[in-house]
C-alpha cells in the first residue's frame, strides 16, 4: 500500500513506523510542515501502561525513550502553605522534542520517507495514496474540508492556560495552587528531561481578566506567573517557546470529538488519527497516550484483517468501533479532571482541608477510586482514613486498621447514623389500598439487618389520587398508619438502623399500571384525575393532567402536612420531600413541565414558590431536632430543561428554608431525556450542591459496592450515599461489603453471627487462591 500521514505528530510518526515494521513492502511517506528534528513544544506525558504498549509494539523505539525519559511515581501538591506527597502514580515525561527526534530516526531506519518543510493544503495533492492518515492536529485542514462527514464538535472550554517552562529540575508531578485577591491560580508541573520542566499555569476567565493578563504580552504574563509561584520555583525563571506567536500566549482548551473519522475522497481512504480526531485535557495528560493507541490500533487491525487496500475499508470500520470506546472512556476521565480545575477555586479551595484537597484532587477523573490508591500507596491512604475517621467521631476498628470513610458515623439534627448508606426508597408496587403489608415489613427489615444506617420504603403518597399505581404505598388514613408503626417498630426494635419517610405527589405520572405490567402506561380501568403544574401529558397517550388550582394547592399541602404529623407519630426518624422524577413538585421546579404564566411559573423563584410552600408547611410540623431532606432532580437531560446550574439555585433555596440534605438525583422528568450514565454517574451533581451550595448531600446513581461510596464520602462529594439495586440482589449488601473490605466493626445481627465467620473466611480463602503462583510456578 501507499501510505501517506499529513503530520509529523506522534500519532503520524508512530504509525508511519509501526506499518514499515509490519511490512517493509509498503510505501510510507510522512509529510511535515516543520523542518526536519524540529518541533514546538515542552514535555508530553503517559503512563507506564502506554510504555508497555509500545514496548510490545516496537521494542527499540521503546529502549530509546526509556533510555531519554523521566520516570516518577511521586504527586505532589502545594496548597495553603503545607506540601502534601504520594507515590505509586507511574508516569513518564519525555520532552516532547526529543520524543518526536527519537521517532523520526526511527521511521528512517525502517525507511519510511520524510518530507519536511511542506504545507499540505489539500488531501487532493496524494492522488496516489491508498491510505491518507491525517494526523495534522487539531486545527486539522483535512477534517475542516470533510466537516459534514465527520460532524466534528469543538467545545471551547473557559480556563486559560499558558504553557510554559522552567529549568527548576521537579522530582514529583506537582500541582501548586496560589490564592490571589481576585481568585486562584493553579500549576502543573513536572521534569521531562535532565534539566527542564513543564510549567501549565491554568485560572478562570473571571480571574485572568480581574489581574489585566488579557492586556498584558507574553513577557508580563511571564513575570506575573513568576511573581505569583516565586516560593515554588526558588529562584528560577519561566521560559516561553511560543515566541512565535504574536500577542498572549495564554490558550483556551478544546475539547474534541468526531461523529465520524474515516472517509473514501474518491482516490484515497482518509483516516483522522489523534488531535485532529479528539483531544483530551492536559489535566490527566492523555494527549499522546491516543496519538499511540491510535496508531497501535490501526496496526493491529491491519494485521487482523490482512495489509491489502481491498482491506482497508474493513480496517477502518474495526479501528473506529474500538477505538471509540476507549476514547469516550478517556475523553469522560479527562472532562471529570478539566471540570475540577475549572471550579477548584470556587467549590474546593477555599472550604476543603489540604488532606481532603489531597484526595478529591486524586480522584478527580473518577478513573482512580479508593481501593486502587490503596494499591497505588497504602501507606498515604491509611493515614487519609484515620484523618477522616478521626474527623468524623469514628470508633477505633477491632482489629487496628482505619475505619474505611462508608464505615464512619454521621449526624444530622438529632438523627445519628452509624455509617454512610442509606438503601433508596424503590417502588415495589405490592399495597393494597397505600396498606404496606408483610412483603413491606420483610423487604424493609431484612436491609435493616443488612447493614444499611438508613432504610426508606418506596416514596409514600399523600393522598389516594397522589399514587403513580393502584401498588404504591400511602399515607391518608389510620389503616395505613398502623401498619407503618409496626414497620418502624420493628427496625428500631430488632435492627441498628434508622428508617426515613420519603413523601411524594405522583401529579401527571399518576394513575399508572405497576412496572411488570407496564412501566408509565394508564391504568385502563379504575383510574383518577391527575393534577400538575400544567395541562401537559407525561406520554402522548398518557391522561392529560390539569392545571393545579390554588385550591387544589391548598388541599394537596393540608395532605403532605398530615403525612408528615403522622410519620412523625409512628416514629419515622427523617422525612424526605420527593422534588425529583417529574412528580408533582418536580414538575412545578422544570420549565419543561411548568409553562404556567402566574406567580407559579416563569423565574426561578416562581417555578419553586409551591414545593417551598410544601417544604416550609411540613417543615413547622416536623420536630425541630429531626431532619428533613428534599430530592431533587438535578438534571433534566435535555434541552431547556434544568441543568445542574439550575439545581444549585433550588437547593440554595431548600437550605436557607430549613433543609437539611439534599438528595441528588437526576432525570425522569421528561420521557424522552438523554441522560450520560456511567459508574457514579450522578454524583458529580451531589459534588456541586455540596461544595457550591454548601449543604449536606446524599448521592446516588450506579454507586454499587464499597470502593465506590468510599471514593465519594472521602473526597466531600457527598455526605451519604444512597444505593438502590445493589439492596434488591442482596439484602446484606452492606455487611458484605464490610468484609469484603476487611472491616471489622460492622455489626452484624448476633443470630447470624456464623454466618460472618463463614462469609469471611469464603474470602479468606479466595484471596489466599487468587495469591497463589499457578501451578508449576512456585
Amino acid at each position: 500500500m501507499r501510505i501517506v500521514c499529513i503530520g509529523g505528530g506522534p500519532a503520524g510518526l508512530y504509525f508511519a513506523l509501526l506499518m514499515k515494521k509490519q511490512n517493509p513492502a509498503h510505501h510510507v511517506t510522512v509529510v511535515e510542515r516543520n523542518r526536519p528534528f524540529d518541533t514546538f513544544g515542552w514535555g508530553v506525558v503517559f503512563s507506564d501502561a502506554t510504555m508497555q504498549s509500545m514496548r510490545q509494539w516496537d521494542p527499540e523505539t521503546a529502549a530509546t525513550i526509556e533510555d531519554a525519559f523521566n520516570h516518577w511515581d511521586d504527586i505532589e501538591l502545594i496548597f495553603k502553605g503545607r506540601k502534601i506527597r504520594t507515590t505509586g502514580h507511574g508516569f513518564v515525561g519525555i520532552g516532547r522534542k526529543k520524543m518526536l527526534n527519537i521517532l523520526q530516526e526511527r521511521c528512517l531506519e525502517l525507511g519510511v520517507e520524510l518530507v519536511f518543510e511542506r504545507e499540505v493544503q489539500d488531501d487532493g495533492e496524494f492522488p496516489e495514496a491508498d491510505l491518507i492518515i491525517s494526523s495534522d492536529g487539531v486545527n486539522s485542514r483535512t477534517r475542516a474540508k470533510y466537516a459534514e462527514i465527520f460532524k466534528p464538535d469543538m467545545l471551547v472550554r473557559p480556563n486559560r492556560f499558558i504553557w510554559l517552562g522552567t529549568e527548576k529540575r521537579f522530582d514529583a508531578f506537582t500541582f501548586d495552587f496560589q490564592r490571589t485577591e481576585h481568585g486562584w491560580f493553579q500549576a502543573h508541573i513536572y521534569r521531562f528531561d535532565d534539566k527542564t520542566s513543564t510549567f501549565i499555569v491554568e485560572t478562570t476567565d473571571e480571574v485572568f481578566k480581574a489581574h489585566g493578563i488579557d492586556k498584558m504580552d507574553q513577557d508580563q504574563s511571564i513575570a506575573f506567573c513568576e511573581k505569583l509561584f516565586a516560593d515554588t520555583l526558588d529562584g528560577h525563571s519561566l521560559m516561553s517557546n511560543a515566541r512565535h506567536l504574536r500577542g498572549s500566549a495564554w490558550l483556551n482548551f478544546g475539547r474534541l470529538i468526531c461523529e465520524k473519522w474515516s472517509h473514501f475522497n474518491g482516490n484515497s481512504h482518509v483516516v483522522l488519527m489523534g488531535d485532529s480526531a479528539h483531544t483530551a485535557h492536559f489535566a490527566i495528560g492523555s494527549g499522546t497516550k491516543l496519538a499511540i493507541d491510535d496508531a497501535i490500533e490501526l496496526t493491529n487491525q491491519f494485521n487482523r484483517i490482512g495489509h491489502g487496500r481491498e482491506n482497508i475499508p474493513a480496517v477502518l470500520e474495526a479501528y473506529e468501533e474500538v477505538r471509540r470506546v476507549d476514547v469516550a472512556r478517556i475523553q469522560n476521565a479527562a472532562r471529570n479532571a478539566m471540570e475540577w480545575f475549572e471550579v477548584v477555586g470556587h467549590r474546593y479551595a477555599d472550604t476543603l482541608e489540604p488532606e481532603q484537597f489531597m484526595y478529591s484532587m486524586l480522584t478527580r477523573s473518577q478513573r482512580i477510586s479508593h481501593e486502587n490508591l490503596r494499591l497505588r500507596d497504602p501507606v498515604w491512604l491509611e493515614g487519609y482514613e484515620r484523618w477522616f475517621a478521626e474527623r468524623a467521631g469514628a470508633p477505633a476498628s477491632p482489629n487496628g486498621h482505619p475505619v474505611p470513610p462508608m464505615f464512619t458515623p454521621y449526624t444530622v439534627r438529632g438523627l445519628k447514623l452509624a455509617n454512610r448508606i442509606v438503601m433508596s426508597p424503590m417502588a415495589m408496587y405490592s399495597a393494597t389500598d397505600g396498606v404496606p403489608d408483610d412483603f413491606h415489613l420483610v423487604h424493609i427489615g431484612a436491609r435493616a439487618m443488612g447493614g444499611a444506617a438508613l432504610v426508606f420504603p418506596e416514596m409514600t403518597c399523600v393522598s389516594p389520587d397522589a399514587r403513580i399505581t393502584p401498588g404504591c404505598l400511602g399515607l391518608w388514613n389510620e389503616e395505613q398508619k398502623e401498619a407503618f408503626r409496626r414497620m418502624v417498630a420493628f427496625v428500631h426494635e430488632k435492627t441498628p438502623a434508622k428508617i426515613g419517610m420519603q413523601l411524594g405527589h405522583a401529579g401527571r405520572k399518576g394513575a399508572t399500571k405497576v412496572a411488570w405490567e407496564g412501566t408509565d402506561q394508564p391504568v385502563e380501568h379504575g383510574g383518577w384525575p391527575l393534577v400538575s403544574a400544567s395541562a401537559i401529558p407525561y406520554l402522548p397517550h398518557s391522561v392529560v393532567p390539569r392545571a393545579a388550582s390554588r385550591e387544589d394547592m391548598d388541599r394537596i399541602t393540608a395532605d403532605f402536612v398530615r403525612a408528615a404529623k403522622w410519620s412523625d407519630e409512628v416514629g419515622f426518624d427523617i422525612l424526605e420531600l420527593h422534588c425529583a422524577h417529574g412528580y408533582l413538585l418536580s414538575a412545578f421546579l422544570s420549565p419543561l413541565t411548568n409553562t404556567r404564566d402566574d406567580e407559579y411559573g416563569g423565574s426561578h423563584e416562581n417555578r419553586a414558590r409551591y414545593p417551598l410552600e410544601v417544604f416550609r408547611a411540613i417543615r413547622a410540623v416536623w420536630p425541630a431536632d429531626k431532619p428533613i431532606s428534599v430530592r431533587l432532580s438535578t438534571n433534566d437531560w435535555h434541552e431547556g430543561g434544568n441543568t445542574p446550574e439550575d439545581a444549585a439555585v433550588f437547593a440554595q433555596m431548600f437550605k436557607e428554608a430549613g433543609a437539611d440534605l439534599i438528595d441528588c438525583s437526576a432525570g425522569q422528568v421528561v420521557k424522552d431525556e438523554h441522560p450520560v450514565y456511567g459508574r457514579m454517574w450522578q454524583t458529580p451533581f451531589s459534588d456541586k450542591i455540596r461544595n457550591e451550595i454548601q449543604v449536606p448531600t446524599i448521592a446516588v446513581g450506579a454507586i454499587s459496592e464499597a470502593d465506590h461510596a468510599n471514593s465519594v464520602i472521602a473526597a466531600g462529594r457527598a455526605d451519604l450515599c444512597a444505593i438502590a439495586r445493589p439492596h434488591l440482589a442482596d439484602p446484606a449488601f452492606v455487611l458484605h461489603e464490610a468484609a469484603k473490605v476487611g472491616y471489622a466493626g460492622q455489626v452484624w445481627p448476633k443470630q447470624y453471627y456464623q454466618g460472618r465467620v463463614q462469609y469471611e473466611t469464603g474470602l479468606a480463602r479466595a484471596a489466599a487462591v487468587a495469591a497463589a503462583p499457578p501451578a508449576g510456578k512456585a
